[in-house]
């Protein structure tokens, strides 16, 4: 129990705080103005800040000072991240405090709406090794049955993955070499997905998105590795659903021609929304080349275009999530929340819930543009179906009047 202060300050908020802040203990102490120690205190539980100091530390990291005294969730399953570079430890533990942070929006807006129903192919896998190929591309095959999506190319993988019950989130985390992460929520009953907008790369990002989902389907219930070569092993898993889901081989096998050449592929990638590096990788899987075509196709594409660019990178956008923004459009649009209350009623600072859900900067600054998707749930029960806005098809949710 800590000794003096205000009551209820949450020590985790303050760990959560400084990884998503990527600052140290000593680096905080100097903002509030206080010492190290007093911080390492705050940090352990043995003592709490009192009012005004909270005041002060809650405006240098630009939080609610009421924020640190509210319950953490229950923390997400251990993400796997692409990475597991020692040098990269601080940026990993930021993703993770980002993605608390997502949930906690979530969770916050799941008040108010019912998200789509999960649905997403089961698996109970506890050991990689007994994850074949086959097993692999049954579960891909699965995914777009249930999604029923066809065998052709997916227009528009986020939207699909939302409309699928997936929590996803697309923000600049100014850390390239980490493209995705994605774990399990027990308090929301789904998953989420963060991917890097760092490269604005929309084949390269469609791929992140099916690899992550590669992760949440297939390794739900594999603890994660410490050993690089196992880790190794769910990172070529999870790169063969992607390319088994993106690129399905009753479909996409077909469109082949031998000898495959990169302006042949060149044309692929256009029409099936991934990469040419994608692409080789899957016709590989696929044997319709041998490891040694396969090289040699790389070492042309990198003499030819270098090893990080390929022609038409900038052609696709990357896909942008819909849920938690159209979510707050939603109650905006509708009366529910006031603009300047969501980002109170959450605890974070407006800037972070823009980033996170998707929204426009300086969205809470001025009643935006609001393009309406659904009608709220009358009070009888009679739900409506959802209007569809922007050329696509809309990812339903129903309002519900918030629990008291």
């Amino acid at each position: 129990m800590s000794r003096g202060g205000i009551q209820g300050f949450e020590t985790e908020r303050l760990s959560q705080i400084l990884a998503a802040r990527r600052l140290s203990q000593a680096q905080l102490a100097s903002l509030v103005g206080v010492s190290p120690a007093t911080v390492s205190k705050w940090r352990s539980g043995s003592q709490a800040p009192e009012r005004d100091t909270l005041e002060r530390l809650a405006g240098v990291v630009n939080v609610t000072p009421e924020w640190f005294t509210r319950a953490p969730s229950t923390k997400v399953s251990l993400p796997l991240f692409r990475s597991n570079a020692s040098a990269h430890v601080a940026a990993r533990a930021m993703l993770e405090a980002r993605m608390e942070w997502a949930q906690d929006i979530a969770l916050t807006l799941s008040e108010f709406v019912d998200y789509p129903e999960l649905n997403l192919p089961v698996r109970r896998f506890t050991d990689p090794e007994h994850i074949t190929p086959d097993e692999i591309e049954s579960a891909a095959s699965e995914c777009r049955e249930l999604w029923r999506i066809g065998r052709n190319a997916v227009p528009d993988l986020a939207l699909a993955v939302e409309g699928a019950g997936v929590i996803l989130v697309r923000e600049e985390t100014g850390i390239a070499q980490i493209e995705g992460l994605s774990a399990w929520s027990e308090v929301l009953g789904r998953p989420l997905v963060l991917l890097s907008a760092d490269k604005d790369n929309g084949y390269r990002s469609r791929f992140d998105l099916a690899h992550e989902l590669g992760h949440l389907i297939l390794h739900r219930h594999i603890p994660r590795p410490t050993e690089r070569d196992r880790h190794k092993q769910l990172e070529q898993q999870a790169h063969r659903f992607a390319g088994a889901f993106l690129l399905p081989a009753e479909t996409f096998a077909n469109e082949v021609r031998t000898p495959v050449t990169l302006d042949d592929l060149l044309l692929l990638k256009r029409r099936w929304g991934a990469s040419v590096a994608a692409i080789v990788m899957r016709l590989r899987a696929l044997k319709i080349l041998d490891e040694d075509a396969a090289q040699l196709l790389f070492k042309r594409r990198s003499a030819r275009w270098g090893a990080k660019s390929e022609p038409g990178d900038g052609d696709r956008p990357p896909e942008r999530p819909r849920l938690l923004r159209r979510t707050i459009d939603l109650l905006v649009e509708e009366n529910v929340m006031s603009l300047e209350s969501i980002p109170r009623h959450i605890g974070l600072a407006a800037h972070d819930v823009e980033m996170l859900a998707g929204l426009s900067e300086g969205y809470f600054q001025g009643k935006p543009k609001v393009v309406q998707l659904a009608r709220l749930r009358p009070t009888s029960g009679n739900s409506h179906e959802p209007i569809a806005a922007e050329g696509n098809t809309v990812v339903p949710f129903r309002f519900t009047p918030k629990r008291k």
